[in-house]
């Protein structure tokens, strides 16, 4: 069977290149191995809106949103303190959103399906194929193999297809991390909204740091649907062999910590899952995006921006997967050659050069130092400044004490903030 694309995976980038491509005529497949699109995605609940407004405009008129983000909160946690920072969002800015992922990948499905792609789902794909001369001319799933003159890998993370035909290597621990996440539903939203000290319909990302990862690299985060938030933790794979809780009961202990656990009281568990995050961005990078007949896009290509607090994936991979549409529609053939304008728009876009301004801050958020001393000096200076007693400290002596009870270096700390502060 000839397509003039083959697509590996039903995701956000598979599809907004399906999307783009069958609305200019080719004659598109996409190939997911889960059930429906979607069915394996998994993320923490966010999606940015700036880029999508540019590369997927038809978002606003009719994509899936539970809750618009106007409220944002940091919190360094340790096992019996807290430390919160509230940013909040008065005008009515939708630049951010939070929905299930499913929901979201499942709209792009149609809109696909409505241009005329056709998509196929539970058909693995085991390999991609070459000619003679090594140039990708389709793939193989089982016995059926499916010619192309295009192949768009956007198989995501878990890139066997790449590892296979022998473009990238076997993914190193420190290139990923792992995340486990629960959806926790409430009897209804005023309740959740009420609970997190929500306007109606308000929107709220908060990420945790410290205790959720037993001070690892990694944190937590809750991100509220509409009568329902998401709860996980990621922890770096590389990291997670020191931890005393296993990675699966990681979510759990941070819904049962005393500051979390008044927050979800009597909201029922919906859904769990665990997924890999390629937190290493840039840097697990294939050598190139483009090859004799096939173009890599989204997490496949490592095109997910982690600064800690913020976290970005959805929007890059629609765009890569819109820009890897462009670059088929301008190719004259399906050389590397020709195929090269790929890496160009790339560059010219805001995918290469926000990942590459961000490139040290895999290595940075790699500290362990970082995590455990952030967290256990700031709480517990803020609890003693707050708490007054015969000594009525000023914010430097709290800080002072805090220092010397938990016996974390200010000057190291110092310099771990003027590298947060350059390179996040």
């Amino acid at each position: 069977m000839k397509f003039d694309v083959v697509i590996v995976g039903a995701g956000p980038a598979g599809l907004a290149a399906a999307y783009k491509l069958a609305s200019a005529g080719f004659k598109v497949v996409v190939l997911e191995r889960g059930r429906e699109p979607g069915a394996k995605e998994l993320y923490g609940g966010r999606i940015y809106a700036y880029w999508l407004d540019k590369y997927l405009p038809e978002f606003r008129k009719d994509a899936p949103v539970d809750r618009w983000v106007r409220r944002e909160r940091v919190s360094f946690l340790t096992e019996d303190k807290a430390l919160t920072i509230e940013t909040a969002v008065v005008e009515k800015e939708k630049t951010s959103f939070v929905v299930p992922l499913v929901s979201f990948v499942s709209w792009m499905a149609k809109l696909a399906q409505n241009a005329g792609a056709k998509i196929v789902t539970e058909t693995p794909v085991d390999i991609l194929v070459k000619d003679e001369k090594g140039r990708i001319t389709g793939v193989q799933s089982g016995p059926d193999v499916l010619q192309a003159d295009y192949v768009v890998d956007a198989e995501g993370v878990n890139r066997l297809l790449l590892e296979r035909a022998g473009i990238v290597k076997k993914l190193e621990p420190e290139l990923v991390a792992v995340g486990v996440k629960e959806v926790l539903k409430f009897e209804n939203k005023k309740t959740l909204e009420e609970r997190l000290g929500l306007g109606e319909d308000e929107g709220l990302a908060w990420a945790i740091a410290g205790y959720p990862t037993e001070y690892l690299p990694g944190g937590g985060f809750i991100y509220t649907y509409k009568d329902a938030l998401a709860l996980g933790v990621v922890v770096y794979m590389r990291n997670w062999e020191k931890l005393k809780t296993p990675v699966y009961d990681l979510a759990e202990k941070l819904r049962l910590h005393p500051y979390m656990a008044p927050l979800v009281k009597g909201a029922s568990l919906q859904e769990y899952g665990g997924h890999m995050t390629p937190v290493a961005g840039i840097n697990m990078a294939p050598p190139r995006f483009y090859y004799d007949g096939l173009l890599i896009a989204g997490d496949a290509a490592g095109f997910l921006l982690h600064t800690g607090v913020l976290i970005r994936g959805v929007d890059f991979a629609v765009a890569s997967g819109v820009l890897a549409a462009e670059a088929i529609k301008e190719a004259r053939s399906p050389s590397a050659e020709d195929l090269a304008v790929y890496e160009k728009k790339l560059r010219s876009s805001f995918i290469l050069p926000q990942l590459e301004k961000f490139r040290k801050a895999d290595r940075l958020l790699s500290d362990e130092s970082l995590f455990r001393d952030l967290a256990l000096l700031s709480t517990e200076a803020a609890y003693s400044y707050f708490n007054i007693d015969e000594n009525h400290r000023t914010l430097f002596e709290a800080v002072r004490e805090a220092s010397k009870k938990t016996s974390i270096s200010l000057v190291k700390l110092m310099i771990n903030m003027i590298k947060m502060v350059r390179n996040l």
